[in-house]
């Protein structure tokens, strides 16, 4: 069999697109591990924010707002999303870092500032001479990151899509026309490829002869610690603080803590550094009140980026019938909605005039200028 679509990748790129192509051609996904979305898709912070990321990634995460506010009949069982808000506090001397985020506010998803007293009020172990200024965005949810790729892999089923795992992609060739994708076990055929292989993306491109978009998986750390004594944290925000990366978010009535690393890294099933840990656990010892006495779980995901940190989305300029969609950073289960429409419509030249904007800011053609890269 010709597959119309075969598709590399089982993470939440790779899920959405073959959900949305499955509803006009025939699809195959093809997953290297024993299940989906083991990588950065079940890494995830899991939450949606309008107001992250470069421009275009914000215009994307506003468009993808309705989707996981009013999902399609029967996509999942239960809400996408759940409010929860996010507060970010500067200490002193980083007051003017909270003027970016808002200017940022709009009438429909409200920043607004907030005095100190209020911000120790929503996270009463922060502490308070750290504590000079703070913003509340009420807007930013919680996302029920395994429910909404479930929905994805099993709507694509039920279109017809083929979802296989344990087929890590070894070789590809064309003849005729038509791409032979070769795993340990099997060969199939297809039209064309839709690259989706998240920090691997790179690596499929260069079996293919594609230029480098000039990928870098960059590592993010994570751990889960104790909440304090009496803490509702049902109740509490997440929270970011101004001048860093490092942010905070309630967990299952624990707390997630991230330093918000991004260290470049070849392509691998990420782990956590010991050093990381270390340096994380102390600037949470330091920043607030929560006395770390152990750590209760601890993981590390790849996010990758290029040069511009926006998606690469489109067919590839120099290899016919080679789709890129990567590139998602730590933005991928936010834009999913819209990045695997857009793929469907690039993919059966169907692109409406509002996704037009979207497609050319995306497209793989500009890589070449930010990176350069080489065949």
């Amino acid at each position: 069999m010709i597959y119309d679509f075969l598709v590399i990748g089982g993470g939440i790129a790779g899920a959405s697109a073959a959900y949305e192509l499955a509803a006009d051609a025939s699809v195959l996904l093809l997953e290297a591990e024993d299940t989906t979305g083991y990588h950065a898709t079940g890494r995830s912070a899991a939450l949606f924010t309008r107001n992250y990321g470069c421009p275009i990634v914000m215009q994307i995460n506003a468009t993808s707002a309705h989707f996981f506010q009013s999902p399609p009949l029967g996509f999942c069982e239960t809400p996408l999303v759940t409010t929860r808000g996010c507060l970010t506090v500067a200490s002193g001397g980083l007051e003017g870092e909270l003027d970016a985020l808002l200017a940022r506010s709009e009438p429909s998803d409200s920043v607004c500032r907030i005095a100190p007293q209020n911000a120790l009020e929503m996270a009463p172990f922060l502490r308070s001479e750290r504590v000079a200024d703070a913003v509340f965005e009420a807007g930013v949810s919680d996302i029920d990151v395994a429910a909404l790729h479930l929905g994805f892999i099993n709507g694509a089923k039920a279109r017809g899509a083929i979802i296989a795992t344990k087929h890590r992609v070894l070789s590809v060739l064309r003849e005729d026309r038509v791409w032979r994708v070769n795993t340990a076990s099997e060969s199939f055929s297809t039209a064309c490829i839709v690259n989706a292989a998240g920090a691997w993306a790179d690596k499929v491109g260069a079996m293919v002869g594609a230029r480098s978009i000039g990928l870098v998986p960059k590592r993010r750390t994570a751990i889960i610690v104790k909440a304090p004594a009496g803490l509702d944290c049902a109740a509490l925000p997440s929270i970011d603080f101004a001048g860093t990366a490092a942010y905070l978010k309630p967990d299952a009535g624990r707390i997630m803590a991230s330093p918000g690393d991004a260290t470049p890294s070849e392509p691998y099933d990420a782990w956590p550094d010991d050093m990381d840990i270390a340096v994380l656990v102390d600037w949470i010892e330091r920043e607030t009140k929560i006395k770390v006495a152990r750590i209760e779980h601890s993981w590390a995901g790849l996010r990758s980026f290029v040069a511009d940190e926006a998606p690469v989305v489109g067919f590839d300029p120099d290899v016919p019938d080679f789709f890129w969609l990567a590139g998602q950073g730590g933005y991928g289960i936010m834009m999913a909605p819209v990045l695997a429409k857009l793929t469907a419509e690039l993919c059966t030249a169907t692109v409406g005039a509002h996704s037009k904007a979207f497609a050319q800011s995306l497209a793989p053609e500009r890589t070449t200028q930010l990176y350069g890269g080489d065949q």
